[in-house]
């Protein structure tokens, strides 16, 4: 385990070599919160220290981060499917693996975690254990100022998280140290900021406050002896954490500063000097202004020369920046009309599908090794106490109780699928498992799975056969309410098929379901009971003569 000097220099170290990805971090901060004049301080002026072009960045962002975050499937696999038990075993753990997510509100979390994959290039979390509810969360954190160390095979050893914030608000969490975090004879108006730096690896839990001497706010073990951390990395080509707007800052800093230009060209075009002849004594300004002159066409303002490409090449810019953030015209509604087709429009969309898959694929290991982590702290830390929970199980509640030991019992696997319209909108999406199951590609149970909502599979089959019976049941009814005619025609009579139809009719009027009337009105009539005294004497039987004596008698 590591001292608190020893992390004090880790700490600093790990600064010290993170410096760039900071400035990075900070840069690309900046202009999301439309502070681009504190990256490029000379490029702006007093009259103009605000960008006069949408926040591009922010937006696309945004966007991107709303298509990333809806949430995979989380299912547990039997080891032995034939088995019963292991099939049940493995829906309870299933059910166990989503109330893991639903409690640790990972929807969402997922809507910050995918901006902050996106803007700052990885998104690191923890699993943490909530002792009020005895249950593992996950958590995920702000990427700015966190430091995971991973080794050789990509698995994080340790995590450090510096926090900027402000003594006040510190002191709050951590009232026990409250003399101690607010600096006393404090005479400014606010509390000054301070840091606080939390660092975590499989021996401990440590945070601490370097702006007052080191001070330890907490200090407590591992009880699990394995650094709870996990950190998906968006792909690079030196390794290191790169966000997807690093490279176009200046492209929008550019487009910011050539909106500025023509504001200016603008004013200095209405504000241009009038030239007038020499026979002009009298400059009259102002609304119906006369001024008399022999020559009144050259009565002009100086026109400003500007190149002809100048009001062009924002559109140039623009494009510039739709290229470096792979951001196609088409999510932001603007499509040429020539090119409305299915195939032209998914050629636009092809980079954007592409990034969010590959960013899925990253979340898809990241959650499974969260998840899989819950698992093991559930039972190692909360393995014998009884727990409850509640749940949505493919839109169906459900209410269960289990002991961790019990029900998880060593099995920590879990398997987490995006499905393969992921990422797509979700009109399209249906549209492709429509053709695919018109071609006969996949199975009705298949396009329920993969359909983007909540949906009970096996229930809504279940409702689906019902309405088709019904219908066809309806039909029947209809049907058989045609014969009437053809009776009638041919001199027959025709009142059961009436008094039938007339029963069917009333009994909906009442609210009852279709086939219990049908079952009750055309349910088999009853045969006619033979009195018990006048038997039938059976075939080949002579009947018995009046001078014999019945049984009765004997």
């Amino acid at each position: 385990m590591l001292t608190l000097k020893e992390v004090v220099a880790k700490v600093s170290r790990l600064q010290s070599k993170y410096a760039a990805r900071d400035q990075r971090m900070r840069d690309v901060l900046s202009v999301r919160q439309g502070d681009i004049s504190k990256v490029y301080p000379a490029m702006f002026s007093e009259d103009y220290p605000k960008p006069l072009v949408a926040n591009f960045v922010d937006v696309a962002a945004r966007d991107l981060a709303e298509v990333m975050a809806p949430l995979p499937s989380f299912n547990c696999a039997a080891t032995n499917m034939v088995s019963d038990s292991a099939r049940k075993s493995a829906d309870t753990r299933t059910r166990i693996a989503n109330y893991y997510v639903s409690m640790s509100e990972l929807q969402i979390q997922m809507y910050n975690g995918a901006d902050w994959f996106n803007t700052y290039g990885m998104l690191p979390a923890i699993v943490e254990m909530d002792y009020e509810s005895n249950n593992p969360r996950i958590r995920l954190l702000n990427p700015f100022g966190v430091y995971p160390e991973m080794d050789r095979f990509g698995r994080c050893i340790s995590i450090t998280q510096v926090i900027n914030t402000d003594a006040e608000s510190l002191a709050m969490q951590y009232p026990e140290f409250y003399n101690q975090i607010v600096a006393k004879n404090q005479y400014a108006s606010g509390s000054p900021y301070i840091t606080m730096i939390r660092y975590h690896d499989k021996d401990q839990d440590l945070i601490y406050v370097p702006d007052r001497n080191n001070l330890v706010l907490s200090n407590l073990p591992n009880p699990t002896g394995k650094c709870m951390a996990r950190v998906a990395v968006r792909s690079s080509l030196d390794g290191e954490a790169r966000g997807q707007f690093d490279d176009i800052l200046a492209v929008q800093l550019a487009r910011a500063r050539f909106a500025v230009l023509q504001i200016q060209a603008a004013e200095k075009s209405i504000q241009a000097p009038i030239a007038i002849p020499q026979d002009v004594q009298e400059l009259a300004l102002g609304p119906d202004a006369i001024m008399r002159s022999a020559n009144p066409q050259a009565i002009r303002r100086v026109p400003l020369e500007l190149p002809p490409g100048v009001f062009t090449e924002s559109g140039v810019l623009e494009r510039e920046l739709r290229l470096g953030a792979r951001y196609p015209e088409v999510r932001s509604g603007n499509v040429d009309a020539s090119i409305i087709t299915g195939r032209g429009v998914q050629a636009l969309q092809a980079g954007f599908d592409t990034q969010v898959r590959a960013a899925q694929a990253q979340f898809a290991r990241l959650f499974t090794e969260l998840v899989s982590l819950c698992f093991e702290v559930d039972e190692k830390i909360f393995g014998n106490i009884q727990k409850e929970i509640k749940g949505v199980d493919d839109g169906t509640p459900f209410n269960m109780k289990y002991v961790p030991n019990k029900q998880i019992n060593g099995e920590y696997g879990v398997d987490v699928r995006y499905g393969i319209m992921s990422g797509m909108n979700p009109n399209n999406a249906i549209i492709a498992l429509l053709q695919m199951r018109s071609d006969k590609l996949v199975s009705r149970d298949y396009v329920r799975r993969e359909i983007p909502m909540e949906l009970n599979v096996t229930q809504e089959e279940q409702r689906v056969d019902i309405e088709e019976m019904r219908d066809s049941l309806r039909i029947a009814v209809a049907q058989y309410a045609q014969a009437i005619p053809a009776l009638a025609s041919q001199g027959q009579d025709p009142s059961q098929i009436v008094s039938r139809i007339a029963e069917v009719i009333k009994g909906r009027q009442k609210g009852l379901q279709l086939e219990t009337i049908v079952k009750e009105v055309f349910a088999p009539e009853q045969p006619e009971q033979v009195p018990m005294g006048a038997e039938v004497p059976a075939a080949g039987m002579a009947p018995v003569p009046a001078s014999q004596p019945t049984p009765e008698q004997m």
